[in-house]
């Protein structure tokens, strides 16, 4: 994977995760990307209630973090019961210094991590009011299945969501 190496995130991982996130909030808001995530929103408890249901995971390269996602086996606030068929990638987060296309890289990892525990797609959702970050996730393979309206969001006030999906090849 391109030098990265990956790993599930620990305890010890959690001012780490939260200042990446508050990173690529900050990178947001100075891009004009408002609405999505703000600095602040999610703290240490957040990262850890996700670890204790799910996975976090980290992406390490030259002797730091490149980047992290968290890895959810169900998400019913957005897509309502499901068979256990899909993962569910969230918060997808790039430290801006690392290389270019390493967000691209992560979501493959998380794609292979939901296709090795023998399911056969992975599901996100993007804002519906960010129409980039929906292009960037079909440009990588997903397609526009829904929407759902009124999602609660931890930290912050019920948002509107395109539900992204992508069919997994099985595990080689």
């Amino acid at each position: 994977m391109t030098g990265l190496r990956l790993r599930r995130a620990g305890e010890a991982d959690l001012a780490t995760l939260v200042r990446l996130r508050d990173d690529a909030a900050r990178w947001m808001l100075d891009r004009g990307i408002t609405g999505q995530w703000r600095p602040g929103e999610l703290g240490e408890d957040h990262f850890r209630r996700i670890m204790a249901r799910g996975e976090v995971w980290l992406a390490e390269g030259g002797g730091r973090v490149a980047g992290a996602w968290e890895l959810w086996w169900d998400d019913e606030d957005a897509w309502g019961p499901r068979p256990p068929d899909a993962g569910y990638v969230h918060r997808l987060m790039v430290d801006r210094a690392a290389a270019p296309g390493t967000g691209r890289l992560l979501l493959a990892a998380a794609e292979d991590r939901v296709a090795g525990a023998g399911r056969t797609r992975a599901r996100l959702d993007c804002l519906a009011t960010n129409p980039k970050l929906t292009a960037y996730y079909r440009d990588a393979g997903y397609r526009v299945v829904g929407r759902k309206d009124g999602k609660p969001q931890p930290g912050g006030p019920a948002k509107s969501f395109i539900l992204m999906e992508k069919e997994l090849p099985p595990p080689a």
